[in-house]
């Protein structure tokens, strides 16, 4: 009897067990973090950087911006220090831009400031100084809680490492360190630029139209074209919502700027518009306060950022080699920096602070550059390739970055030691009480050092300035007897001619003299 056997009918593979295994390089999802091999998604969870690191390192080292940065430009004095001063004090300089006749400064930013300054005054009464570095210690706060965000959304995004070396890059690096407290409205758009970026890798695109407004409207009105990318991104990804959120934001941000304009100039008018009136549809005359040539920035950034500044750059041209890792979000999230870049090295007025908007974009782009040296040697075809030379790409990441924080580190303390000596000469001014009140105190060629009448005691009645040959204009008191900030006195020019009433008559004043030769003196 033959022996028959029972065959089970071949089972259908089902959908699941058919589809062919996918690679990572065939996906076309965004690249995330999770996306590396021999990773799990809560593995990756438990290794991104939390809030605790980034907020403990941002906040010592703006602790220590706030307490010892100096004042890079004299402009950040007379445009914004001074106004903050004479509404807590009622005396400060006046420049040209906050005559009511042209109505440039907004003083919706100077009241943002006066939050913290109006208290801190009462709170410090007649120690102005302390109510100086109050102001210093909110620019830092506010500058770690955007950073902070940026930093966390790159660990969630890109891994613990990219994150870290952009927290590093933020916290170390001269150009982050001087801007993060510096009271101008370009360090505003700075922090409205890395809030906004972390609120866009968050994938809060709402939020993130929001907080360009804010950067935009009552920071610098120019940095509009910075925030384009993101904007335009988070519309495309969200776009009722976020249109919504920007239009109210908007919206509310302009009424609030003309009524604070109108209660402090006096008339309606829009410091917004104004501005821009002035520079673009009315032909600025910005030429009359200096022109550099189209590298000036190239070099400034190399100043402040040495080799990240190279390196962030290189983020294009390694772009097509790590593209999956980094396009389209990171890529929109560095782009303001190359087109911000491009077209301010296009103007003839250039000036320093004209880049902070985009300074945490430079260490975003140069850490991802360092992250990705392996990828630019490894094996596409063999994501676990680690030959000697990928190695060796690994081994080089820390290198570099250890040597741009060592170079920042030097750069950073070279100036706060060479060029502290205005700041800490004012101070000693609280010791000559026996000057008398009413007290005139003049200053000569160093006026551009003066570090704002927060350093100015309260017997010193006036401030002046001595005729050393400059013949450009320079501020002059408030004058309260002519409506205070809603005065537009007729001493003032928008072309920058000197004016006799600005200099004092020195042959009949006794005065101490604070010039460079005295201010060498006394720091020797």
């Amino acid at each position: 009897m033959a022996l028959s056997t029972r065959q089970r009918r071949p089972e259908l593979p089902s959908a699941e067990t058919s589809r062919p295994a996918q690679s990572p390089s065939s996906s076309s999802e965004p690249y995330t973090k999770v996306d590396k091999p021999g990773r799990s998604s809560l593995a990756d969870e438990e290794q991104s950087l939390g809030w605790f690191m980034p907020i403990l390192a941002l906040g010592l080292l703006r602790y220590m911006s706030a307490t010892s940065n100096i004042i890079h430009d004299c402009d950040e004095v007379f445009n914004y220090w001074e106004p903050l001063h004479f509404l807590l004090y009622k005396s400060g300089f006046q420049t040209w831009e906050y005559s009511s006749q042209f109505a440039l400064r907004s003083y919706l930013y100077i009241n943002f400031h006066e939050l913290v300054g109006l208290p801190a005054s009462w709170l410090f009464r007649d120690d102005k100084v302390r109510v100086f570095y109050a102001v210093r210690l909110f620019l830092g706060v506010i500058s770690v809680i955007a950073d902070a965000t940026l930093v966390v959304a790159l660990s969630r995004r890109y891994g613990k490492r990219l994150a870290s070396y952009a927290l590093a890059m933020l916290c170390l690096t001269s150009g982050c360190f001087f801007a993060s407290t510096s009271f101008l409205p370009s360090s505003f758009s700075m922090y409205a630029m890395s809030l906004s970026s972390g609120l866009f890798l968050l994938e809060k695109p709402a939020m993130a139209v929001s907080v360009a407004a804010i950067g935009v409207l009552l920071g610098w009105p120019f940095s509009m074209l910075a925030f384009l990318p993101l904007v335009l991104f988070s519309l495309a990804k969200r776009f009722k919502l976020s249109f919504f959120a920007g239009a109210v934001t908007s919206l509310t941000l302009v009424v609030l700027s003309v009524l604070v304009d109108y209660r402090y100039y006096g008339r309606w008018t829009s410091s917004v518009l104004n501005i821009l009136v002035y520079n673009v549809a009315g032909g600025g005359e910005s030429h009359l306060y200096g022109t550099e040539g189209p590298l000036f920035y190239l070099r400034n950034g190399f100043n402040n950022f040495n080799i990240s500044m190279v390196l962030s750059l290189l983020f294009l041209v390694i772009l097509p080699i790590v593209r999956r890792k980094y396009a389209p979000d990171l890529l929109v999230v560095v782009s303001p920096l190359y087109i911000w870049l491009g077209f301010m090295s296009l103007q003839p007025h250039k000036e320093e602070r004209f880049l902070y908007p985009v300074y945490p974009l430079v260490c975003v782009a140069a850490s991802s550059v360092i992250e990705s040296f392996p990828d630019l040697v490894r094996d596409k075809h063999n994501l676990n390739d680690n030959s000697i030379i990928v190695v060796i790409a690994k081994v080089i990441r820390p290198l570099v970055l250890s040597l741009i924080l060592c170079a920042s580190h030097a750069r950073t303390f070279s100036l706060i030691n060479g060029y502290a000596a205005p700041m800490e000469v004012y101070k000693i001014l609280d010791h000559y009480h026996d000057a008398g009140s009413g007290a005139v105190l003049c200053v000569g060629s160093e006026w551009h050092r003066f570090p704002s009448s927060f350093f100015v005691p309260d017997y010193v009645g006036e401030v002046r300035w001595i005729d050393d040959g400059f013949r450009g204009l320079l501020p002059l008191p408030f004058n309260s007897s002519l409506g205070g900030t809603s005065a537009a006195p007729p001493y003032f020019n928008n072309k920058n001619k000197a004016l006799a009433q600005q200099y004092v008559n020195s042959s009949s004043l006794l005065f101490r003299l604070f010039d460079s030769i005295f201010i060498t003196a006394l720091t020797e």
